[in-house]
Formats: structure tokens, C-alpha cells, sequence
């Protein structure tokens, strides 16, 4: 079996839970690791190749993007301003566009409201260069973007909700860490349970983001560090927090390395029927991770499976997993397919 070749790109949290996952797949390989900081990542990785951003080889046949979605991905460009071979477009930055010119990727850029600007930017990089990217996979967005489409589809005129939590965001965490004094923070997302109980009730109401969830962000600052400074550019923070009612609560290092080492997340889709409008209907979709970074590293791994079969036969530009065959996703055959899981 010819494996596929895969380079992680950004070795943090998501890129270490993506080797975990790569070394699970037999029809999968790490062939290098590109990082910011590759003589860290060199002290814990020994048998893989390790680049720096500037300095890697097109030996992949998918590099998987692991960096973080508020500036890496899509945003300042981060980690290669000083590349000689720079993005045509001055209005483009990020490693997105960035690494789409070199390898197929696959990434889990998760800012919602900014995914189709991305799409955009990645369809052109891509598809330029004969290359195939899968963007904003994951589990969300990705398996519950699915179910949000499906129960749009299986029952008509259906109102969809999406809950989070309780759990660890990985990207809202990231995205507190880049603020200047920050030295570490995770961001607890937390349903509301009468909002959730309304939605199984099919009572269909009508909620806003701050009505479903609230937001609890413990963070570790640097000393010295203006603490209201960092708390007021938090809940002010769009797309992130803005519209939530977040609470910032500061503690130590040593709390934090006690009490919030792990990454525990999950959350439910749930689509019930508009009152008056045929007989009653509820679908719900539930997952429960130990780890969110090892979640959604399985799944940046399954996606690049996808991501390869797609090149293969030929689809070049960018995609989202609404558009790939649940089949691509496999390493089975279409006859075990067939036999086992239909």
C-alpha cells in the first residue's frame, strides 16, 4: 500500500493531536513537522523531520495546517512575512493561502462568520496550482455543519440550534493567548440549560448567541500586565466574544497547570419542526470529547484521506466536508462499506 504522505503544519495542541492521529492510520505517514519554532518541537519529536516555516520540503501529498484560526490561517500572515515568495494578492495573508501554493491542505479554520472570504481565497490558491484544500473541517465547524444541512434537508422547515460545552475551546483559548500580557488561557463555553430544555420541548424559540451560551475564560497574565486592559479587549474581542456574556477570571500559573491541563469538549445539534407545520419532529446530534484537540485531530486526518482522493481524481480549488463523499472520508473498501456499515 502506497502511503500518503503528510506534513503538520503548527505543532501545538491540534498538531500533536494530529500525529497521534496519523500514527493510527496505516495508510498514512508523517513526513515532516513545519513549526515557528522547530528547536523547541526538535527536543520532543526525534524521528521526524523538523523545518521551519520558511525553510520546508514539498514532499507531502497533504500538509494538515494546525495553526490557530484568529491570525495564522487566515489573518497577519503570522510566521511568514519574511518568505521571499510572498502571496500575490495584498489584501490575502495568512498561512492558508500561503501553504495552498505548495501542497493540497487540509485545515479547521473556525471562524464562522469569516468562512466564505477564506473559501474564497483558498478556491483561487489552490485551484491555480492544480492543488485540492479542505477548509474549516472539524467538528465545528465540520460534522455538525453536516447535521445542520441534513436536518435542513430531512425535515422541511425545520429550526436548527447548535450547543456547545460544557468544554475547552480550542480556538477562542488561542485567540485570548494572542492578546498582548496574556501568557496562558482556556476559554470554557457553557450552555444554557433553559435555552436547551426550550429547544427539546419544540417550543422553537427564537435565541441569541448570549441566550444559548455563556463564556468562562481563566487567564494567566504576565506580570506587570494590565489586567482590566486585557479583560476589556476580551468581551470586546468579535466573532469571539463580543456577543456573549463572558465572565474573565485571572489566576496562576500553577492553577492553571493543575486544574485546566486537559481539553475536554462537545456539544449537540438539535432540528425540530416549526409548530402547525406537519406531525412533531426532533433530531439531535450529540458528541462528547475527552479531548478536543485529539477530536479534531482524528478528523483533520481523515479529512486529508479525503483531501488526497479528491486531488487524484482531479478536483482542484477549495472545499469544505458539506461537499465530499462520506466514502472519501474511509480507509475501507466500497465493498466492506457495503457490508459493514450500510
Amino acid at each position: 500500500m502506497k502511503k500518503i504522505k503528510v506534513a503538520i503544519v503548527g505543532y501545538g495542541n491540534i498538531g500533536r493531536g494530529v500525529h497521534c492521529a496519523v500514527d493510527r492510520n496505516p495508510d498514512m505517514e508523517l513526513v515532516q513537522i513545519i513549526t515557528r519554532d522547530p528547536d523547541r518541537v526538535k527536543k520532543h519529536v526525534k524521528k521526524i523531520p523538523v523545518y521551519a516555516i520558511g525553510d520546508f520540503k514539498k514532499t507531502a501529498d497533504v500538509a494538515i495546517l494546525c495553526s490557530g484560526s484568529k491570525d495564522d490561517i487566515f489573518g497577519a500572515a503570522s510566521g511568514i512575512k519574511s518568505l521571499k515568495k510572498r502571496i500575490d494578492d495584498p489584501d490575502v495573508h495568512g498561512q492558508g493561502p500561503f501553504f495552498a501554493q505548495y501542497f493540497n491542505t487540509v485545515d479547521s479554520f473556525d471562524t464562522h462568520a469569516r468562512i466564505p472570504a477564506y473559501h474564497t481565497a483558498m478556491d483561487h490558491y489552490a485551484a491555480r496550482n492544480k492543488h485540492t484544500a479542505i477548509i474549516s473541517a472539524g467538528w465545528d465547524p465540520g460534522t455538525f455543519s453536516w447535521e445542520r444541512v441534513l436536518a435542513d434537508a430531512f425535515i422541511p422547515g425545520a429550526r436548527h440550534y447548535t450547543f456547545w460545552g460544557p468544554g475547552v475551546s480550542q480556538g477562542h483559548s488561542d485567540a485570548v493567548r494572542s492578546i498582548q500580557g496574556v501568557l496562558d488561557a482556556r476559554q470554557y463555553t457553557l450552555p444554557v440549560d433553559a435555552a436547551i430544555q426550550k429547544v427539546r420541548d419544540c417550543a422553537n424559540p427564537r435565541l441569541r448567541a448570549c441566550d444559548k451560551h455563556t463564556r468562562l475564560v481563566y487567564v494567566v497574565a504576565h506580570k506587570g500586565a494590565d489586567r482590566k486592559k486585557i479583560e476589556k479587549e476580551i468581551k470586546l474581542m468579535p466573532h469571539y466574544f463580543s456577543e456573549y456574556r463572558t465572565r474573565v477570571v485571572f489566576i496562576t500559573e500553577s492553577e492553571m497547570a493543575k486544574k485546566h491541563s486537559q481539553y475536554p469538549h462537545g456539544g449537540f445539534v438539535v432540528a425540530t419542526n416549526q409548530k402547525g407545520i406537519g406531525s412533531r419532529a426532533l433530531l439531535e446530534y450529540r458528541c462528547e470529547w475527552g479531548s478536543n484537540a485529539e477530536a479534531t485531530g482524528n478528523i483533520l486526518t481523515a479529512c486529508s484521506r479525503a483531501c488526497f482522493r479528491m486531488n487524484q481524481a482531479k478536483n482542484y480549488g477549495a472545499f469544505t466536508m458539506l461537499d465530499l463523499p462520506a466514502a472519501y472520508f474511509s480507509l475501507h473498501s466500497k465493498k466492506k462499506l457495503l457490508v459493514e456499515y450500510m
